[in-house]
């Protein structure tokens, strides 16, 4: 990746972010480190790393990376025979252990079915190393201290050093507390020098104690003395200590050859440590830029919604949709300056390199970034003091070796082009700049202030305008992109805002050419008229998203009712079953006995009477009909788009539309369109050559006419209920928002179900009876909301 490109964008700024968030020295080193990669397939990798790091932060809130620290140099020492400290073999066990806590962690991940491949397969790559971790911390407290317990030989030397401590402290405090101490000694104490016990002696008393004077105090008037009657014990105890000292190398000697014994897999584990470290910063800090993860592609295809420049405040910043490399594949931003071009730049070049070192980018889910071989980008003030180049002559040498190196796999960033020299010729070499990175297949993106530049987008196939919004109102820019809008100056307007006499504007205006004015106010037109579409797209959005829930509530409530009826009219059907069983048995019975008594009487009644009798009870008892999801079709039928079926689970009609997988159909129900399993259909009819498809939305063409009126007159009352609500669909598809339904007077059992059936439909506003001329109180009229 080009270097002066990475410094351009500030991409250094972003590792700095990226440094904040990582744990572990090794960690800080790899971010350092980091570098957009061109390879499509790692960069495809870094990214899912990236993403399965923030599921795991999402789903788990923080992950243990502590205790890890840099023990490369440690395990390099020891294999070459090197000693190593108390502290160093106690860093060893810390980054020892913090691989084995990370390993359990992602086994209580594991059960709990949380998938990571990637982070996975780093964990499974961890040595255990449990046997040099116990040695060490055996005889290494987490302080860095040889503990007792390291050797049975360092056990006793210490606790021969603490016995023979103790006498000479006994032995010096006796001569401390003695009659003529406090006029002899400076101080009460027992202090240590040169590793010796001694004791504070002023000068005129020095002989009184004898033994070895060890050091003075600054005014000489006090001197440490080491009485002659501990010079033997402080002997003894100097002697244990060398004794303890050497047996401490001699356990450090050996832990630091069991160390070099495992360098490679040491080496290994803070390799895959490091770099687990570094994947869960980059996670880390897409939370904080609230960044999302880009797809990515391989064909110059950029696609960034509502995109922020990630190292502006997020208080602050605005965010842009950004397309390129579809329809177009340049993009002239023109307008004046301080109206947020540079930031549109730098924003789709740091998303970019960011996309590409496997960061997720400050953009909404769904962004497309392309993989490019190089970013180029000539942004800024280049001007060189040292080299005596100008500021066009800085731009010229960028601009050079950009179009050394450019290909189709490129993008190029272009801040002010052809800026800092006479308009004509800057605005010439600008196009002729433009024609050459786009005849080479690049994808490129220029801010121009030049007009001439306006023209180009229209000019060029691939090629579009654009300019970033600036109000007038508040003479401030807004950093909103427009894309095919080309910028304007504005001048004249801010001009008149800030009090300039109209008369000095006018004459400003008459000397600017007449298609320079069609052109700022054909700009303007756009700009209003794609504020318009803004807010109807807006309104039709949340007008599509109202219905989407609306149709979903319907089905759900359409299902919920079509089942609670089934259980209702299966259970019904059951307890009716049991009576007419009940009945029939005490029938029997009665038979029985009346069998008995023509036997036993001689009662005049005739055997085939008691058979017919029996009969009709038979006859009597229901059938039990079972729930439609208890069907099963006797034979596997080839199904057609188009035939009619019944789906059994809702007991509705409706149209097979077209197969949704192997054992599934998308089937038109009235309004509804709904994926039912082949299991739940029932054929009907098949499909007529003219019928077409059924959407999901039905309009009915000339040769099918709704009626405004619907005559139920001599129906019976389920038949009539049946076809009202059928033709209150048919009415509301039409779009009429008054029909009339006749019901007559007669009894006014008819009149009121429909009634009630009308007053519970969602539907219906309200419902009336007719006038006198309308039919009076034999229709009503049902008007819809």
């Amino acid at each position: 990746m080009h270097q002066k490109a990475l410094n351009t964008l500030e991409f250094t700024k972003i590792k700095e972010q990226l440094v904040s968030h990582c744990t572990s020295s090794i960690g800080k080193d790899k971010a350092v480190q980091l570098a957009p990669s061109t390879d499509f397939d790692e960069v495809v990798r870094w990214q899912e790393e990236t993403d399965e790091s923030a599921k795991v932060l999402r789903l788990k809130g923080n992950v243990p990376l502590g205790g890890i620290f840099d023990i490369r140099p440690h395990a390099k020492r020891a294999q070459i025979g090197g000693m190593l400290s108390p502290i160093e073999l106690m860093e060893i066990a810390s980054t020892i252990r913090a691989g084995r806590v990370l390993n359990r962690f992602f086994e209580e991940m594991a059960e709990q079915e949380i998938e990571t491949v990637l982070l996975t397969e780093y964990i499974e790559s961890l040595h255990p190393l449990i046997d040099l971790q116990q040695a060490i911390t055996y005889a290494i407290s987490e302080h860095g201290e040889v503990l007792d317990s390291a050797s049975e030989q360092l056990r006793t030397l210490r606790n021969q050093l603490r016995t023979n401590e103790s006498r000479v402290r006994e032995k010096l405090e006796s001569m401390i507390r003695s009659s003529n101490a406090s006029k002899m000694l400076s101080d009460a104490i027992v202090t240590i020098r040169n590793d010796r016990f001694v004791i504070p002696v002023k000068q005129e008393y020095r002989s009184h104690y004898g033994g070895i004077i060890h050091d003075q105090s600054s005014s000489g008037q006090t001197l440490f003395i080491e009485p002659q009657a501990i010079v033997q014990l402080n002997n003894a105890l100097q002697e244990t200590r060398v004794k303890e000292q050497l047996e401490i190398e001699r356990i450090l000697t050996e832990l630091s050859v069991k160390v070099g014994e495992y360098t490679s897999e040491l080496l290994h584990n803070v390799a895959v440590l490091a770099q687990l470290d570094f994947v869960f910063a980059k996670a880390r800090y897409a939370k904080k830029i609230n960044g999302s993860k880009p797809q990515l592609n391989q064909e110059g295809r950029v696609k960034l919604f509502k995109a922020k420049h990630p190292l502006i405040p997020a208080d602050v910043v605005v965010a842009n949709d950004i397309f390129l490399g579809e329809e177009f594949t340049t993009i002239v931003i023109t307008g004046p300056n301080t109206g947020g071009k540079t930031v549109t730049l730098k924003t789709i070049g740091l998303c970019t390199l960011m996309a590409q070192a496997g960061l997720q980018i400050p953009a909404l889910d769904g962004s497309e970034v392309a993989v490019f071989s190089a970013v180029y980008a000539d942004i800024g003030d280049e001007q060189s003091i040292e080299q005596s180049l100008s500021t066009f002559s800085s731009h010229m040498v960028n601009i050079v070796e950009i179009l050394e190196h450019v290909d189709h796999e490129s993008l190029v960033l272009f801040d002010e082009l052809g800026a800092g020299t006479d308009p004509q010729e800057g605005a010439a070499l600008a196009i002729s700049i433009l024609d050459e990175v786009y005849k080479r297949g690049a994808r490129v993106i220029a801010t121009t202030h030049y007009p001439e530049l306006k023209a180009y987008g229209y000019d060029r196939e691939g090629v579009i305008n654009a300019s970033v919004e600036f109000d007038v109102e508040s003479l401030r820019p807004t950093y909103k992109l427009l894309i095919g809008v080309p910028g304007r100056s504005n001048a004249f307007e801010i001009s008149k805002r800030l009090g300039l006499n109209e008369k000095v504007i006018n004459q400003a205006r008459n000397h600017i050419g007449e298609e320079t004015n069609q052109v700022e106010t054909m700009i303007a037109s756009l700009e209003a008229s794609r504020r318009q579409a803004e807010e109807e797209e807006k309104e039709a959005a949340d007008y599509l998203k109202q219905s989407e829930k609306l149709h979903r509530d319907l089905q759900q409530q359409i299902a919920e009712y079509y089942n609670e009826r089934d259980k209702l009219m299966e259970k019904a059907s059951t307890e009716a079953a049991a009576i007419v069983e009940n009945a029939k048995k005490e029938a029997e019975k009665i038979i029985r006995d009346l069998r008995k008594l023509r036997l036993e009487k001689q009662a005049d009644v005739k055997e085939h009477e008691l058979i017919d009798a029996k009969k009709r009870l038979e006859e009597a008892a229901p059938e039990l009909k079972k729930s439609p999801k208890m069907a099963v079709s006797s034979q596997k039928r080839v199904w057609q788009p188009g035939d009619e079926v019944k789906v059994t689970s809702f007991g509705q009609k409706g149209y097979l539309i077209e197969k949704a997988s192997s054992d599934e159909w998308h089937v038109q129900m009235g309004i509804m369109k709904m994926k039912v399993k082949e299991a739940d259909l029932e054929f009907i009819k098949s499909a007529q050559k003219e019928k077409q498809t059924k959407p999901l939305t039905t309009i009915k063409g000339k040769d099918y006419h709704v009626s405004l009126e619907l005559d139920l007159r001599g129906e019976r009352y389920e038949n009539a209920l049946s076809r009202v609500e059928k033709y209150i669909d048919d009415a509301l598809l039409a779009s009429y928002p008054r029909v009339s339904i006749i019901h007559g007077k007669g009894t006014g059992a008819l009149r009121q179900g429909v009634q009630e059936y009308l007053k519970n439909h969602r539907s219906v506003k309200r419902i009336r009876f007719g006038e006198a001329g309308e039919g009076g109180n034999g229709v009503t009229i049902v008007e819809f909301k």
